[in-house]
């Protein structure tokens, strides 16, 4: 895979900025969730053999080539136990893509390395190992627990893959190399984003982290730690701009938290949780990104706009509440008319006068009988 190191000036909330991206629209919409249930997903899609044990679906179609022996992989799944159905793993849950060079790949995860070499950047697949290409008649009492003989269920994304000429894997690399492949991958994202293509650059983005994940970041201090924080920060935010593009909202929640856990007044990445928490209709905790996000950058137009739009929103969601309790509760009784109540009054006497007078009538027909 070619790398593309040139960079593109891309506008961010009223500022320039050079390797960051914001979206302006905002719409009161909810989005849909990755996975529904815990259970692996529904595929109708042709069945692929791949292997004597290994069967592939296709839930969503990638793009360009597919990983030769010895590519560097990054990667997604979840994993299953095909007989009850138990997920064993998450690496989407754990935020933690998975690094696999294809034919040094463990034992266990044979099978998984014929599904990845089978695929293509971007694909999203359904697999089914047999035990003999996944955990054996072991099985894995530690982590992950699998029992022994247990077919698997694999649900796996491609996110990208390089192919490395020289074997070099991430733990082999220098700082400075990680860091600087790194900056590549981003900067390839951000070329794909000004083409629309969100889906490949959040897999470049994505990948991008994958050589800056938590265990290399813990070992570095001083001017390493702010060379690699200056790529994974601008990488989560860009994550977030595209998501919040395909109304995936929570997921931009959680790339900007990421951004904020290590510099809590990052205005961008309060610029962009409060545009996600406010498409969903958390106007709240939308206000107080916002405020917060015009506290260090108080000329900022954008960071103003937003809070305009959610006054107006919170207005006429109040004159709706309104018209709806007026609804439910109807207007005030009005009084009667005085005229209406003489005519009852004039009914009744007359009643009384009648039954008065029959009364008589009676009294005097019995005596002259």
């Amino acid at each position: 895979m070619i790398l593309n190191t040139c960079s593109y000036p891309v506008l961010i909330a009223g500022q320039e900025d050079e390797n960051e991206i914001v979206t302006e629209n905002a719409a009161f919409v909810h989005g849909d969730p990755p996975q529904v249930g815990d259970g692996p997903p529904k595929v109708d899609s042709e069945v692929e053999v791949l292997h004597e044990k290994v069967t592939k679906q296709i839930i969503k179609e990638g793009h360009g080539q597919k990983p030769s022996k010895y590519s560097t992989c990054f990667l997604h799944y979840r994993a299953w136990t095909e007989s009850t159905q138990h997920k064993f793993e998450d690496t989407w849950h754990e935020q933690r893509p998975i690094e696999m060079i294809i034919g040094k790949e463990k034992k266990e995860m044979a099978g998984l390395a014929i599904g990845v070499s089978n695929m293509k950047a971007g694909e999203r697949a359904l697999l089914h190992v047999g035990s003999e290409l996944g955990y054996g008649k072991e099985g894995s009492f530690s982590f992950p627990n699998v029992p022994p003989s247990a077919d698997i269920i694999y649900e796996i994304e491609l996110i990208g893959f390089d192919e490395t000429k020289e074997g070099k894997a991430r733990g082999d690399m220098t700082a400075e190399e990680r860091i600087g492949v790194a900056d590549r991958r981003k900067m390839d994202g951000n070329a794909l984003f000004k083409e629309e293509k969100l889906e490949e650059a959040m897999q470049q983005y994505e990948m991008a982290v994958a050589y800056l994940g938590d265990d290399f970041m813990f070992q570095l201090f001083g001017k390493y730690r702010d060379m690699a924080l200056a790529v994974k920060n601008p990488c989560h935010l860009n994550m977030a701009a595209c998501l919040i593009k395909l109304k995936r909202y929570e997921e931009a929640i959680g790339q900007c938290s990421i951004v904020l856990g290590e510099d809590e007044n990052n205005v961008k990445a309060l610029f962009r949780r409060g545009k996600a928490r406010a498409e969903l209709g958390q106007t709240d905790a939308a206000r107080e990104d916002f405020q917060k996000a015009r506290k260090y950058a108080p000329e900022d137009k954008a960071i103003a706009r937003e809070l305009r739009l959610i006054a107006q929103h919170e207005k006429a969601v109040y004159q709706k509440q309104k018209e709806i309790y007026k609804g439910i509760f109807g207007p005030p009784p009005q009084p009667k008319p005085r005229q209406n109540r003489l005519w009852q009054c004039l009914i009744i006497m007359w009643q009384w006068l009648l039954s008065i007078f029959y009364r008589l009538f009676k009294r005097e027909r019995h005596k002259s009988d």
